[in-house]
């Protein structure tokens, strides 16, 4: 494997991680436009893809392949959380 083609692999396996996470904060965003109007969207699709991503890499290490549907749904499951954490917590 070249160089380019490593590079399109690693990005090709992240993008997931990062659609699911900024897609869900755009609806996010939409859906809670009064009580997140202080949280900006790329701070919100920032947390969320990485903590996508971080389950992405935990279910290659657990299962030792990328494509599983019990990592798509932890996917989602902390995604759902990441955007929680960011924009719902308490601040003080």
């Amino acid at each position: 494997m070249n160089p380019v083609d490593a590079f399109w692999h690693f990005v090709n396996f992240f993008a997931p991680a990062v659609g699911v996470g900024f897609i869900a904060a755009g609806a996010t965003k939409l859906l809670w436009r009064r009580e997140l109007a202080g949280v900006a969207w790329w701070r919100l699709g920032g947390w969320a893809s990485a903590a996508t991503a971080a389950v992405l890499l935990l279910g290659l290490v657990i299962f030792e392949s990328d494509g599983k549907m019990a990592t798509y749904a932890a996917m989602v499951v902390a995604c759902a959380l990441a955007l929680w954490w960011v924009g719902f917590r308490k601040r003080g």
